[in-house]
């Protein structure tokens, strides 16, 4: 209703809460429509989804407190612990050793040459999970070369290489409020 005179700027108080997927995306999908050029529209929500998707800027507060400002990407290259890595192998064989050798070690080694600050963060059956730091990446059209290259000599059947998400950020800053209040 608020959007219906054309205001120049709208408050929006967590305006997708409880809706289900489908309706959430109409919903996104008419803010972003609504909202260019001269108007604006100032959002609340706890949903780091929703803020990603839909602001230019973003403020993160914890306790009544603005902890950071700035776009999203500014916030996760700033604040985000850099990148995520995981990835399935692939074959008939789910465990990990086969003729070959010790294919998690095999996989383990060449994610370390690649990156080698990564951190080993989980294994299980045929997935493996590790932590990349954002200076560890000069290149990322580099680094899926090699990943791509890796796919067909290691055997992998699928990767996922993710940058830090907002959700993360901001509970980045939670973690350091309860650390602090200790």
């Amino acid at each position: 209703m608020a959007m219906v005179g054309s205001p120049k700027v709208v408050l929006l108080d967590e305006p997708s809460t409880g809706m289900d997927p489908r309706s959430k995306r109409f919903l996104w999908d008419t803010i972003l429509a609504s909202f260019q050029g001269s108007r604006g529209a100032i959002l609340t929500t706890h949903s780091m989804e929703e803020a990603d998707a839909l602001c230019s800027r973003v403020g993160i507060m914890v306790k009544g407190e603005l902890r950071c400002l700035g776009s999203t990407q500014h916030l996760k290259n700033l604040y985000g612990a850099g990148y995520t890595l995981e990835m399935k192998l692939g074959g008939e064989e789910s465990t990990p050793t086969t003729e070959g050798g010790d294919r998690h070690a095999r996989l383990r080694e060449f994610v370390f040459g690649l990156f080698p600050d990564a951190a080993h963060l989980e294994s299980f059956a045929d997935r493996l999970v590790f932590s990349v730091p954002q200076h560890s990446v000069p290149s990322l059209a580099d680094c899926f070369s090699q990943l791509e290259k890796a796919k067909v000599e290691l055997d992998i059947e699928e990767y996922s290489f993710s940058q830090t998400t907002l959700e993360q950020v901001f509970l980045k800053f939670a973690h350091e409020d309860e650390a602090d209040g200790e």
